[in-house]
């Protein structure tokens, strides 16, 4: 089993649109409704691949009601904290040519007693000592920054290794203190991290295992279209798919993060995975999550020990052309 965390879930609306213009009124094609946030769409890929997961989430309000509703129709247990707040709910357009533009609320504030509550209830099934935990996603309102460091002291309590997937002040409070067994940023998170642009792929590697020299385990780190990287102290992979038409980035890096946890692979498998996971939710509207009949390792490439002067930009067309290869 799989525990996730989200303390600032969402109702997740897409609208499918042709192109978007400013001032205009737009025709809706397509219109959905998922449950989201970090935790739960990992929860909710893991799940569509037959893996038992628990979803630890605050709820509120008639969204909170509706978010929890649409955990049930995937089949996810959901353990709810009740909240005074109502839940949020994002929105996000996507265009014809795949761009999307995500409106994101940045949810209603917490109290001492509930953020409280919700690590109590996280805390209940580590008891059960799960295989991972996954924490992630923004704060809400009066949420301490430490709050993925609380949740990272109660997981070592109970030997579970924890996966943080956060950005900004929470991710500086999670790296500094050594909390996290697997940082998932992407490249533009690891960037406003470390203050400094990240050009070439030896700048990516060096900046996460600068990060990990704070006490961090690895890290699986996105580089949208570009693939991405797994980085341990002394070994990191590059993998990359085929082209894609993407019709939505939104939940791709919480399909890849659920792709690498699957199981107990070797590394270079479980970032293959996680590729062919990430790419497979690109091609898919919203944040919908891939199923097994979504997904396929075929043209997914593998390098290991890359060069690490090739600009990230390059990376596809240098390293993913032809058969796996280790270049020079």
């Amino acid at each position: 089993m799989i525990l996730t965390v989200t303390p600032n879930p969402s109702v997740d609306r897409t609208l499918e649109i042709d192109h978007y213009v400013r001032g205009a009124v737009l025709r809706i094609h397509t219109s959905m409704a998922h449950a989201g946030g970090k935790g739960v769409n990992v929860s909710r890929a893991l799940r569509s691949h037959g893996v038992q997961t628990v979803a630890v989430l605050p709820v509120g309000g008639a969204e909170g009601a509706q978010l929890t509703a649409l955990l049930g129709e995937h089949g996810i247990a959901a353990v709810t904290v009740p909240v005074a707040a109502v839940t949020r709910c994002n929105i996000t357009t996507a265009e014809a040519d795949g761009t999307t533009t995500q409106l994101n609320i940045a949810g209603a504030a917490l109290s001492e007693a509930e953020v409280a509550a919700l690590l109590r209830a996280a805390e209940s099934q580590l008891r059960h000592r799960p295989e991972w935990l996954v924490a992630g996603g923004s704060l809400p309102k009066g949420t301490p920054t430490d709050f993925y460091v609380r949740l990272s002291s109660l997981a070592r309590r109970y030997g579970v290794p924890i996966a943080i997937d956060t950005s900004g002040a929470p991710l500086v409070e999670a790296v500094r203190a050594g909390a996290a067994d697997l940082l998932k940023p992407n490249h533009h998170e690891l960037a406003e991290l470390l203050g400094r642009e990240l050009t070439t792929l030896g700048d990516v590697v060096d900046a996460t295992r600068e990060v990990l020299s704070w006490g961090n385990g690895a890290a699986l780190v996105t580089l949208g279209g570009c693939g991405a990287l797994l980085v341990e102290p002394k070994r990191v992979w590059w993998a990359g798919g085929p082209p894609i038409v993407p019709r939505s980035t939104v939940g791709a890096g919480d399909s890849a993060l659920a792709g690498y946890l699957l199981d107990g692979a070797e590394p270079e498998e479980r970032l293959r995975r996680a590729v062919a996971w990430g790419s497979a939710a690109v091609a898919l509207p919203g944040t919908t999550i891939p199923g097994p009949a979504d997904v396929t390792l075929e043209g997914v490439v593998v390098v290991p020990e890359p060069d690490p002067s090739l600009p990230v930009a390059d990376l596809p067309e240098v390293l993913g052309a032809g058969s796996e290869r280790t270049p020079a």
